[in-house]
């Protein structure tokens, strides 16, 4: 275990030699696309709860967190446990029944709405978000014979043909031919940089109003879709958080129409936003819940949909994956489930996200030349820094992330134009680290401000 004193401790200059050394030989051996060793240079180590170490002795707050993938931080010994012993039994299982993914699924059905419960089925996939989005639209298409997407501008859903199909960055698609065709992009409630170019005080949720008539009108371009992809919080689009209004106008507007609603929750489920799943904030039923990363609690792949029964129209093998019956993952996934209502982790997470942006507000305030706008939803929260245009300010944003990893604190950067610094904490952190955290980030800023002068 990573022995630390609940503070992080940077001794090197970044990268130090024995992260050098194995920077290097990755650049040497791996492929072009890696990519978070590029911002963050630093070998990775171990990790404990909401720290790291990297191979020089460095400890890091690590908001991070695997992508979000650590609901419990590193290396919960509890989780550990349940994986060790489960490894020890069986770890692989295709598409059985096994007594350890029963006792998965009906734990992860009861933390469902009782009045989606009933009516809900599962289906494993293999282990990514991005293949649980495939499968959750190819359902989609085969069970109302349709073929058209509706996505949203800012949206991200993965990186495989399909899912890349329905992400809205250019960037993802340059110099690649023939993705999915049929998706149709529609703009998504982001008032900070209102796609339709309003502001609070002139719009009467515009963008909703827009999807509601291109989705019902005759000349919109657009048929009737087999689903409707959104995400509630988009988190690589900068973690920008979906107006009530508007999701419930989307909502209402799918059902009426008898459109598939996916709601993408890969970064949002399972806690993350300090409810089990992030569409209990806005009090609807999606048709189809996509869900993954943190689905294990510590990191050991899954991935799974969860759909209304009148969906359910697939055929045997219809949708496979070697790897969808990860018995470690399932294993882990049930404890996971458990340690939140044991422990209180939602309410930790919605205290902990209120204490954040009260901090950050206060940053906001001593630096609004440079930070435009601080949200979030529970323990996903973006800061977005806009240069005096208006414009995504992407230096700043790198600069802040390199002085908080000099300081020992990892953030990720997105957002359009890279203009936004994202924290994906671990649920369990506490008041003392998200303190620590967010003082050592006041500190980048500053610094940042400074070099930017």
């Amino acid at each position: 275990m990573l022995a630390v004193d609940r503070v992080p401790s940077v001794r090197t200059e970044l990268p130090g030699p024995r992260s050098r050394r194995l920077l290097d030989r990755q650049q040497e051996r791996e492929s072009a696309a890696r990519s978070y060793p590029r911002r963050l240079p630093i070998a990775l180590k171990r990790g404990s709860g909401c720290f790291v170490e990297d191979e020089d002795g460095n400890v890091f707050i690590d908001f991070l967190s695997g992508a979000g993938v650590l609901a419990l931080g590193h290396s919960h010994p509890e989780l550990v446990a349940a994986v060790q012993q489960q490894v020890a039994v069986l770890a692989h299982g295709l598409d059985f029944p096994t007594a350890v993914k029963d006792d998965f699924t009906g734990k992860l059905l009861d933390v469902m709405p009782t009045s989606m419960r009933q009516d809900l089925r599962l289906h494993f996939c293999g282990p990514s978000g991005a293949n649980a989005v495939e499968a959750a639209i190819k359902l989609c298409k085969k069970a109302t014979g349709r073929g058209e997407v509706v996505a949203f501008q800012g949206g991200f859903h993965g990186m495989t043909h399909g899912a890349i199909a329905a992400s809205s960055e250019g960037a993802l698609r340059t110099n690649l031919a023939d993705v999915m065709p049929g998706v149709h992009f529609l703009p998504f409630g982001y008032c900070h940089r209102c796609p339709i170019g309003l502001t609070p005080s002139t719009c009467e949720t515009n963008c909703a109003t827009y999807v509601e008539r291109a989705l019902s009108g005759s000349h919109t371009g657009i048929g009737k879709p087999a689903a409707v992809l959104l995400e509630l919080v988009q988190g690589e689009g900068g973690n920008v958080v979906a107006p009530r209004a508007f999701v419930r106008r989307v909502r209402e507007v799918s059902a009426r129409l008898q459109i598939p609603l996916i709601v993408d929750e890969v970064q949002t489920g399972c806690g993350r936003t300090g409810r089990w799943f992030a569409f209990e904030h806005y009090d609807i039923e999606p048709d189809v819940v996509v869900l993954s990363k943190m689905l294990s609690g510590v990191g050991m792949p899954a991935a799974v949909i969860a759909y209304h029964r009148r969906l359910d129209t697939w055929r045997p093998g219809s949708h496979t994956g070697t790897f969808r019956g990860n018995q470690l993952a399932f294993a882990a996934g049930a404890a996971f489930l458990e340690l939140v209502e044991r422990d209180g982790v939602l309410g930790n997470v919605r205290d902990r996200g209120r204490q954040a942006l009260e901090s950050l507000a206060s940053v906001r305030r001593a630096h609004s030349g440079l930070i435009s706008d601080v949200r979030g939803l529970g323990l996903m929260i973006g800061v977005e820094f806009s240069r005096p245009d208006g414009e995504p300010w992407a230096e700043a944003a790198a600069l802040v992330q390199r002085n908080a990893l000099r300081r020992g604190l990892i953030l990720e950067i997105g957002g359009h134009g890279d203009g936004v610094v994202r924290m994906l904490p671990p649920l369990i952190v506490d008041e003392f680290i998200m303190a620590n955290a967010m003082a050592l980030f006041g500190e980048a800023v500053d610094a940042a401000a400074k070099e930017l002068r």
